[in-house]
């Protein structure tokens, strides 16, 4: 039985996992908190989850029927991240290591995602065996990446975002049509009844051989074409066929990106993980891709996309229970730690 913390961000998670089980996975939002600011501000995430964190982790141990002592490990996300939100989190969980005498373990954030597709069914469980060697895509509003996972523990990052990640791109276009934060899952809506066609964005780096992203010429064409049609935000169907079109341009190149690099490997299954996973044109077009390739495709179940704590877990008690060192209880926060 391992309690699983994650403060990366401005999501407050607790979870408890046993044996590849995830018995309990809550997460507190600050959206609402922050939506007036248009973003994240560190300052308030990092006291919103020293507020949240004693609830939250009495709420995961309740619901998964855990006493603490019962418990055997004690894990956090130790980057990357926003630093100050990192330490609440990462401090926390050292601490409840330090009382209950029980190992730590520090998590990459981005190597959980990279294995919570493997998590599904009720209740969820992890797969390790099922869906390697693989493509992975991780996309959130931080960071793009695509890697090659040869085998469980063993992966190769095969590029990244050289400026903005696709979700920062989602918001930021967003915060220029004057949707509110965060506004991804607002132009997945608007763009279901848009024409994706409408309006002609670039689709950046897509014709070239490497396998980085870049989105900010994207957001630049779009401040320019917003300057250039000042009325068009007050027609609703320009707006819905603007949404369309820049999700259409951003789902182009994180999908023909990530099938290209998985036939050139010769693997035969991708996975996708992260917060922009939940889009519904992205998901939809991954599956549509992966079959004409006849390549195996496993998407993150939604609860397990964006920022959350049973992923975290999940990882770190797989580590436990195959006998590898802990981290040092008095570990520092790493919010630049890149994934290896």
């Amino acid at each position: 039985m391992l309690l699983a913390l994650e403060t990366s961000c401005d999501e407050t998670s607790a979870a408890v996992v046993d044996h590849g089980r995830v018995l309990a996975n809550l997460v507190s939002s600050q959206v609402r908190l922050h939506a007036e600011y248009g973003g994240v501000v560190p300052e308030l995430a990092a006291r919103e989850h020293l507020r949240n964190l004693p609830t939250v982790v009495q709420a995961a141990l309740r619901e998964a029927g855990v006493a603490p002592g019962a418990l055997e490990a004690v894990a956090a996300t130790q980057g990357p991240g926003l630093p100050s939100a990192l330490l609440a989190g990462l401090k926390a969980a050292q601490t409840v290591a330090f009382v209950l005498r029980r190992p730590f373990l520090g998590i990459h954030h981005h190597e959980a995602h990279l294995y919570s597709a493997w998590i599904c069914g009720q209740p969820p469980r992890a797969d390790f065996a099922a869906f390697v060697p693989n493509v992975s895509l991780i996309v959130s509003g931080g960071h793009t990446l695509l890697v090659h996972v040869q085998r469980e523990g063993t992966h190769r990052v095969l590029g990244s975002t050289v400026d903005d990640a696709a979700g920062e791109c989602f918001d930021k276009i967003g915060k220029l049509m004057g949707l509110p934060y965060p506004a991804g899952p607002h132009i997945d809506r608007l763009a279901e009844r848009g024409n994706p066609r409408a309006f002609d964005f670039p689709r950046p780096m897509l014709a070239e051989a490497h396998d980085d992203f870049s989105f900010s010429g994207l957001k630049t064409s779009v401040r320019y074409f917003l300057r250039d049609h000042p009325a068009l935000s007050a027609d609703a169907g320009c707006v819905k066929d603007l949404c369309a079109s820049v999700q259409a341009a951003i789902v182009e190149v994180l999908v023909a990106k990530t099938v290209r690099a998985a036939r050139r490997l010769g693997v035969g299954c991708i996975t996708a993980s992260g917060g922009v996973i939940c889009n519904r044109a992205l998901r939809q077009q991954l599956t549509a891709a992966g079959q004409r390739e006849r390549i195996l495709v496993r998407l993150a179940e939604p609860s397990f996309c964006t920022d959350n704590a049973g992923m975290i877990g999940i990882l770190a008690e797989r580590r436990f229970r195959s006998g590898q060192a802990g981290t040092s209880i008095d570990a520092d926060i790493l919010p630049q730690w890149e994934l290896a």
